[in-house]
């Protein structure tokens, strides 16, 4: 199709499911009962889908047995693991809402999270690694050492009336820090007093448009908001994230991303559960040599990750031990793609039809993927097209104005995939969607004749030198070329003469050095002068979330407080 302007809407031959999670959920049980639903290699469980779907069902009836009703906000603070999915599915099916809190969360964020959602429940594991998260919600809940188990009543907290504790690695653990925890075991005893019509009854009041799902934007720009998402975005989101990797009951797919994400919670666990496939957790947090164990031991024909995550595996001193040719499809978001990278994740890690995906967690979130058919340049100069039953159009930054093709506008969604809203802030979602129900991204990009959209950078991460406006990723894609170097971001700094600077921290590949003066080489006569990079900075590791998105905003407050303490350097 040629488009005179950038506006793309796809109806699409499969209809949009209408059913919730828990119909979907139930239907698939049933017809795949026997075939495994999830493989947790750090827990060494697997589950059958009648066996997900028997521990579902009591932990429902363990949350009615506890007081938890439809419209209720349950928090999940933990890493991957099985009884993160059985919370995630069980909360479905009675219609609490479940309000996913990154693991990396200290006390503010934590407060933060349980405040903005109005949390009145929270399960959690002890701790992981150096967070003690039992310890910290002592901090920040004193009353619990004292109160009874179903009645905290904190000063800081007054809505969260229970935390529920529970450990992964020994899940018949009876230990409790004081005695304001319940124990899982205990939820799980309470749905002895909950007859099985009662939890029937509670599902049938559910409809596909109530919200079931806080998740909190991944932070790479700020302070975190809630997005209030229903059945109906997730589901179907999932469903064709699912159509287009050709996903179907006897594929297994690896997934190194958070649960607690988006992607995890939903391109993941969602997707495999709408078609029948097997969800295969090869760690708690990700770890690339736990990944790469995994795929060539469950034989998994899918993985997802953000680039970072590919990288880890690739650069691994061990990746060529492993035999990866199971490996079919995924999925990789989050991050611009550079070619290299796609190349070895094709060629080295026996992915020829890895899809690039792009969308936010306000649209569910994936608005854009490419085919497993599109030209390799498609699949590494664009993020594809939008998914069945979606708009996308390209706007003009002052005027509004749908921009024509190839020109950069910023990027807005509509459909069946953008969120309900931002919980408690009808200011922040007024400014989000506009009266017309366009969900503006605040990613920058250009569309071209055929509907594929490339992405050429966020609003806030475009420097403004002088005048000149330059996009960080297209810098970043020239970079990844050099041969030494194994990662890059690049950003604006202040300037006193420019307004700003291009700064460039990279990564080097193992075993690799380099200097500034050589990286400028490299650029010179290849790109523009004014987007060479003035500083450069060769570092270890970058600032990231949990789901490995680099967080620019960091980079540049570091940055800026260095350069303003020992003055322009190169």
């Amino acid at each position: 199709m040629t488009l005179a302007r950038s506006y793309c809407h796809r109806g699409g031959e499969t209809p949009l499911l209408g059913d919730t999670i828990a119909t979907r959920f139930a239907e698939n049980a049933r017809r795949f009962a026997q075939r495994e639903a999830v493989v947790c290699v750090q827990q060494r469980r697997r589950l059958s889908y009648a066996e997900l779907a028997s521990a579902v069902d009591r932990l429902a009836r363990g949350l009615l047995g506890i007081g938890f009703r439809r419209g209720e906000r349950i928090g999940i603070w933990s890493t991957d693991n099985i009884e993160w999915l059985l919370l995630q599915l069980a909360t479905a099916r009675i219609g609490v809402v479940l309000v996913n809190i990154n693991p990396a969360d200290r006390t503010r964020e934590l407060a933060h999270a349980l405040q903005r959602a109005e949390v009145q429940g929270l399960f959690t594991i002890p701790a992981f690694r150096s967070s003690d998260y039992a310890g910290m919600l002592l901090e920040l809940l004193p009353e619990i050492e004292s109160a009874a188990p179903d009645a905290l009543a904190g000063k800081s907290l007054p809505l969260l009336r229970r935390v529920v504790l529970f450990d992964p690695a020994r899940p018949e653990a009876t230990a409790r820090p004081c005695p304001g925890f319940t124990l899982w075991q205990e939820v799980m005893a309470a749905a002895d007093s909950v007859p099985v019509a009662d939890l029937e009854a509670a599902s049938a009041e559910l409809d596909r448009d109530d919200p079931i799902n806080i998740q909190y934007t991944s932070g790479t720009t700020g302070f975190p908001k809630a997005v209030v998402l229903t059945h109906h975005n997730l589901l179907n989101n999932a469903w064709f994230a699912a159509q287009a990797m050709r996903l179907g009951e006897t594929d297994r797919l690896a997934v190194p991303v958070p649960f607690y994400h988006c992607f995890g919670m939903v391109l993941a666990n969602l997707a495999c559960l709408s078609v029948g496939a097997c969800l295969v957790i090869p760690a708690e947090h990700f770890d690339a040599l736990a990944t790469l164990q995994a795929v060539q031991a469950e034989r998994c024909s899918a993985i997802h990750g953000v680039p970072t995550m590919f990288i880890a595996q690739l650069e691994h001193p061990r990746f060529r031990e492993f035999d990866l040719s199971s490996l079919r499809t995924g999925i990789m978001a989050g991050a611009p793609c550079p070619p290299a990278l796609m190349r070895r994740v094709m060629g080295e890690m026996h992915v020829p039809e890895i899809l690039i995906g792009y969308g936010e967690t306000e649209a569910s979130p994936l608005s854009h993927l490419t085919a497993h058919g599109d030209s390799f340049e498609r699949r590494t100069e664009t993020v594809g097209t939008n998914l069945p039953h979606q708009e996308v159009k390209v706007v003009h930054l002052k005027s509004g104005a749908t921009q024509p093709v190839d020109e950069v506008g910023e990027v807005c969604f509509r459909g069946y995939h953008v969120m309900r809203g931002y919980y408690g802030d009808d200011a922040a979602t007024r400014k989000a969607i506009d009266e017309q129900g366009w969900l503006h991204s605040g990613d920058l990009g250009a569309m071209d004749g055929g509907g594929y959209l490339r992405i050429t950078g966020r609003l806030k991460d475009m420097i403004d030198r002088g005048g000149e406006k330059i996009f960080p990723a297209e810098i970043e894609e020239f970079l990844f070329g050099h041969p030494k170097v194994a990662q890059v971001a690049v950003f604006g700094v202040p300037d006193r003469l420019y307004g700003e600077a291009v700064m460039a921290w990279i990564q080097l590949r193992a075993g690799e050095t380099a200097t500034a003066e050589e990286i400028r080489a490299y650029c010179d006569g290849r790109i523009a002068h004014y987007k060479i990079p003035r500083y450069i900075r060769f570092v270890d590791q970058f600032p990231m979330t949990v789901t490995g998105k680099l967080q620019k905003y960091r980079m540049r407050e570091i940055a800026a407080a260095a350069l303003q303490s020992t003055g322009p350097a190169r």
